[in-house]
């Protein structure tokens, strides 16, 4: 975990969602150890509660699970969970915000798939 944190989004979420793209990567791994609250809050010079915070949305989307004394955990399945769940926002919403604007000018299907490197038909 070596990202910056940046200002267009809440601390907590971006803690969330750098922990998920270390497990989409393979840096984090299935039942491996996640860093602690108090880690991250070091890490980042950030309030323990916020990290907490950015951990249990992770907990509650059963990304990780907590080893009572131990610390919190990869859940088993979870890289899965994440790609499944980021492909279908992707597809929802960052595909159709590109959809939208090739419409408004005016690219047609053809250029699209010639720009993404498939074949018009």
């Amino acid at each position: 975990m070596n990202q910056r944190l940046t200002e267009e989004k809440s601390i907590y979420l971006q803690i969330s969602q750098m922990i998920e793209t270390d497990i989409l990567q393979g840096v984090l791994l299935e039942e491996e150890r996640v860093p602690s609250t108090n880690e991250l809050a070091k890490l980042y010079t950030i309030n323990p509660a916020t990290a907490a915070k950015g951990i249990n949305l992770l907990v509650e989307a059963g990304i990780l699970y907590k080893k009572r004394g131990i610390g919190m955990f990869v859940e088993a399945g979870a890289k899965e969970k994440i790609r499944a769940r980021r492909k279908e926002e992707f597809y929802r919403v960052r595909l159709q915000e590109l959809l939208d604007e090739a419409k408004s000018l005016g690219i047609t299907r053809e250029e699209l798939l010639e720009r993404i490197g498939g074949s018009a038909k």
